[in-house]
């Protein structure tokens, strides 16, 4: 009888575990569209201390604007603009899974 109460015991502390890694990933989808791009960006170019990410709200939606060093904008942009619109579209889908729409500025 002590084998299955403590069987059930560590049952429910499973399940508590299971919640509490539950619970991290949904904090960690719930992140914003500005720290993707930002963590994205980061991880591209060489000065990472010059990425700035500025989030603005108008009536269609959201707008995050990317600032980086001037030599590493060709690095974001990427070649034929790949790595610009890979990240244009991560943002689309995050977006759409909030119900919103946004659209990603480099400057």
């Amino acid at each position: 009888m002590v084998e299955t109460g403590s069987s059930t015991n560590s049952n429910r502390g499973e399940t508590a575990l299971q919640d509490g890694y539950h619970g991290e990933v949904q904090n960690r989808q719930g992140e914003n569209m500005k720290d993707l791009v930002e963590y994205i960006a980061k991880s591209i170019v060489n000065v990472p201390d010059a990425v700035k990410v500025t989030e603005e709200q108008d009536e269609q939606g959201i707008i995050l604007k990317l600032q980086v060093a001037d030599e590493d904008k060709g690095r974001v942009i990427g070649k034929q603009g790949r790595i610009a619109e890979a990240m244009r579209t991560l943002i689309r889908v995050k977006a759409a899974k909030k119900g919103t729409k946004a659209t990603l500025e480099i400057l």
